[in-house]
């Protein structure tokens, strides 16, 4: 046999695609793994063209799932952002728009069974500790896939998959505010370093000589501003205490600008080497906590919501997302929870193979 059949199943997660394994099929070691996940994937290449990768990276994510030893959970979620081209893998963050297809894919390899009409899917996030309750349409103890709900940066519609995340504070550097600071100044600068969800560094749109407008494209091309940014973030980094970053995607980054389209405040987000299409799901908890929070780079781009929970909506390159946004205002901004809706869908399942030399299997 020269190549090595692993079970999975292909989901659009969010505004994300990826394969998602029973870890139990995978091998078990880091380093295996690592050289399966590039070969699934097809890193190296501009298009993925020997793997199932899209050529960007919300299409080069992997979501590995196996039954949880916590308390709490139903399901261990741990997530791998497999790079395009430079055959890296990075453990390090996590990814909320495929946890959008953990619950469904749960049920699909049998790790959850389905309980009524909704079924509540418990999910460890493992790569950084967050809990996030799941909840999946199972009419008469079936999938759904098939609704009524729209998400920005996805065509059609679908089932809605409900999320409510939760200890997800600090869930990467162990602080709200990693640098002690609401605010501070690199390569002259002004920024926010937080941590709630995804460790990110936010900054005014305006103090790049940006709109915050942009689209998708005009951003990637202008590679002036990234050269700037990641100077910025690679400092940043270092000062949230997570050392060189300069191989890893985080901190990611993100741009804030006022609302034009009727939301509470302009973004742009960043993942970090090209612009997000839209909106990543747990970048959207970190820039709605900072335009809550008072003190931070948001200030003057908003009035600030300040009865609790808030519906922060969020202006992107694709459309808007909803956080609603449960917190505390007493001497600071405390967050107790972060609700989004997401859909997914089942794109395929079956068998992928990878190269016998890479991996022989169990």
């Amino acid at each position: 046999m020269t190549q090595t059949g692993i079970p999975f199943v292909f989901m659009r997660g969010g505004t994300s695609r990826g394969p998602y394994f029973n870890s139990k099929d995978l091998p078990q070691d880091r380093e295996t793994l690592t050289e399966v996940l590039l070969s699934v994937i097809g890193s190296g290449h501009a298009i993925n063209i020997d793997g199932i990768g899209g050529g960007v990276a919300v299409t080069t994510k992997v979501a590995m799932l196996s039954p949880s030893d916590d308390d709490w959970a139903d399901v261990d979620y741990f997530f791998a952002q497999v790079s395009v081209e430079d055959r890296l893998v990075d453990f390090k963050p996590t990814c909320g728009n495929i946890l959008s297809g953990v619950g469904p894919a749960a049920v699909e390899m049998g790790l959850v069974t389905p309980s009524g009409d909704e079924t509540e899917v418990k999910i460890r996030a493992v790569n950084t500790g967050a809990r996030v309750l799941a909840r999946v349409q199972t009419p008469q103890g079936a999938l759904r896939y098939d609704g009524d709900t729209a998400i920005a940066g996805v065509p059609g519609t679908a089932a809605p998959i409900a999320l409510s995340f939760m200890g997800v504070v600090g869930s990467s550097t162990g602080a709200f505010l990693p640098t002690g600071n609401l605010r501070d100044t690199f390569e002259g600068i002004e920024v926010t370093c937080m941590d709630v969800a995804m460790p990110m560094v936010i900054a005014r749109a305006a103090d790049f000589g940006l709109t915050g407008y942009e689209t998708v494209q005009e951003l990637d091309d202008n590679r002036d501003f990234f050269a700037r940014m990641e100077a910025v973030r690679r400092q940043a980094g270092a000062a949230m205490g997570m050392g060189d970053v300069s191989q890893s995607v985080t901190p990611k980054f993100g741009l804030l600008a006022p609302a034009r389209d009727g939301g509470t405040i302009a973004t742009r987000y960043f993942m970090p080497w090209t612009t997000h299409p839209s909106m990543a799901v747990t970048g959207s908890q970190c820039l709605a906590s900072c335009a809550l929070t008072p003190g931070t780079v948001a200030d003057g781009l908003l009035e600030r919501p300040t009865t609790s929970p808030a519906n922060v909506v969020l202006e992107h390159a694709s459309g808007t997302i909803e956080v609603l946004v449960d917190f505390e205002m007493n001497n600071h901004f405390t967050l107790n929870s972060a609700g989004l809706v997401r859909t997914a869908r089942k794109l395929a399942d079956g068998l992928i193979y990878v190269p016998s030399a890479v991996w022989k299997g169990h």
